[in-house]
């Protein structure tokens, strides 16, 4: 895919950013957030008028008739314009409205009978077409997505990393799972690759941090969902700032890029920070299973410390260790860590009940 071109002719020397509302609600409401965006420096509007929801009876979108409201905040501030597609039908009146570009959502993409329609549908036509990840962290079903669209003969394609649906209980509404855009950008090394903060935090006060960690992880830029009145919002009003805070937010960004020959470098610095953002996980994970194991000692009246269970875990882990050339006098130290954690968790769940 070394042919993708880069995304409305913006400018190389710094990020790329996105921002306008989840939902087109009215006229006035994205003509003022067309307005407050453009005024911030930000050259792309989004805004989405079918909005596929989890449950019936939320706000779905306006429908076609928002895209006249698009067009209308196009001319009126001088901005590309984008929205949400999910069916050729969606395609096919998003384009005949001359928005500039489409955005393909997540549960979309998850989907390849989906993908592949609308790949069909986009077959001779010239636009930009960004690719969210899939609901679930699988680097192959978001190429796979991307590739549809490839093979269709668009060119001008970015993909917008949005975080991953999780069973668990996070910080996040969506699990970064930073490994995963990651490894895209290792097996697609020309793809434009977007954050999207708000969806990943769920909550507006995360939009700042995750966005300059984006930035440091080497994104191409940011969708940010912006709103007139957030608080009044009909849909994802948690996640959406107004106008002013956006250009706070943006203003109090850094843009990092280290010189060509420090990219080796770089890329090993990417994968470290993967590498310890999935130990953060994996340990969250194993601390739950532990509170669940202090809540079965608890029930049968166990005690919390068993010790040859301990020294058997960690006399199997130095073996394996010293398999891999890592040091036992190391990973005795981090499983005893781990291990006194467990505990603390483990006494701490008898304690609250």
């Amino acid at each position: 895919m070394k042919d993708i071109v880069p995304l409305f002719d913006c400018d190389a020397h710094g990020p790329l950013y996105i921002a306008g509302p989840c939902s087109a609600e009215s006229r006035e409401q994205i003509l003022e957030a067309a307005r407050g965006v453009a005024a911030q420096g930000v050259k792309i509007f989004r805004a989405g008028v079918w909005k596929p929801r989890t449950k019936p009876g939320m706000f779905e979108g306006v429908g076609a008739e928002a895209l006249e409201w698009l067009s209308e905040a196009k001319r009126s501030y001088g901005l590309h314009v984008i929205t949400e597609v999910a069916t050729p039908e969606h395609l096919d009146a998003a384009l005949k409205s001359d928005v500039d570009g489409v955005w393909i959502g997540a549960r979309t993409t998850t989907n390849p009978f989906a993908m592949q329609q609308l790949a069909d549908a986009l077959e001779g036509v010239d636009t930009t077409v960004l690719v969210k990840n899939p609901v679930i962290p699988d680097v192959n079903l978001w190429i796979g997505a991307i590739e549809r669209i490839y093979n269709s003969g668009v060119r001008r394609i970015a993909a917008v990393h949005r975080g991953f649906g999780t069973h668990q209980a996070t910080l996040y509404r969506n699990d970064p799972h930073w490994s995963v855009p990651i490894e895209l950008h290792r097996l697609l090394p020309h793809m434009t690759i977007l954050s999207d903060p708000s969806h990943i935090g769920g909550r507006r006060d995360l939009i700042a941090p995750l966005s300059q960690q984006a930035l440091d992880l080497g994104f191409a830029g940011l969708m940010i969902e912006c709103h007139p009145e957030p608080d009044v919002a009909l849909s994802d009003a948690m996640q959406q700032v107004t106008p002013s805070v956006l250009g706070e937010i943006l203003s109090g960004l850094v843009w990092r890029r280290t010189p060509a020959d420090a990219d080796v470098l770089r890329d090993f610095r990417m994968h470290i920070d993967s590498i310890d953002h999935r130990l953060i996980e994996l340990l969250a994970e194993r601390m739950e299973v532990a509170r669940g194991i202090g809540e079965l000692k608890r029930r049968y009246g166990m005690a919390v410390v068993q010790r040859e269970r301990f020294n058997e875990l960690l006399e199997a882990a130095k073996d394996r260790a010293e398999a891999f050339g890592v040091s036992r006098c190391f990973i005795h130290q981090i499983f005893s860590a781990i291990h006194e954690e467990s505990v603390r968790q483990q006494v701490g769940d008898v304690e609250k009940k």
